[in-house]
């Protein structure tokens, strides 16, 4: 049996998630905002919740276009609010529409998403050490320059444990612990 970080649950959706995707490297402009918009999703949420509706928000969400997403009006408010797939909470469905703006305006100073998110760590993965699930850290001075910098350009939900945990989940970081069979791997 393979050894998995403490908090991989067994439940199926949650295995292959921690097994495949949790901490690999992403560098996709759409996979980018969609982890940052799904992350601020799981707000006082657990990600086991985010994850069954992960494929409900690529739908509802035009597949994380950001173009598209961003054009959204007050009719796409109410069908979403309406859309029993997804978190029907107001504030983070106008955040998505007022993330997928300012990742226009980040896209036009810096070219790509993936150029702006990934200079807080000087485009390489920062390979971490821990032993335990206790040692782990829910923010960094990363992830709160990263907040803060997201915050100044009109982006919501992106508070410093958000934006850690978005790194954790797109390889910025590796957190697996070094008992985890995926911490070498990634």
């Amino acid at each position: 049996m393979k050894n998995r970080c403490q908090w991989c649950l067994s439940d199926p959706l949650y295995v292959t998630y921690h097994d495949t995707e949790w901490g690999v490297p992403i560098h996709d402009d759409r996979h980018l905002f969609e982890m940052l918009i799904l992350e601020g999703a799981q707000a006082g949420l657990s990600w086991i919740t985010i994850l069954k509706k992960r494929e409900n928000y690529r739908k509802a969400f035009h597949h994380f276009e950001v173009e598209k997403v961003a054009a959204y009006s007050q009719r796409n408010i109410e069908r979403l609010l309406a859309d029993p797939g997804i978190v029907r909470n107001r504030l983070k469905i106008e955040s998505v529409i007022k993330n997928a703006r300012g990742v226009l305006g980040i896209r036009e100073e810096f070219g790509t998403l993936n150029t702006f998110l990934w200079r807080y760590v000087d485009g390489v993965p920062k390979q971490n050490s821990w032993t335990s699930m206790a040692e782990l850290p829910t923010q960094a001075e990363q992830s709160k320059a990263m907040s803060k910098d997201l915050k100044k350009r009109g982006f919501n939900f992106v508070g410093s444990t958000i934006c850690y945990a978005f790194m954790q989940a797109v390889g910025m970081v590796n957190d697996h612990t070094t008992d985890c069979f995926r911490h070498k791997k990634v």
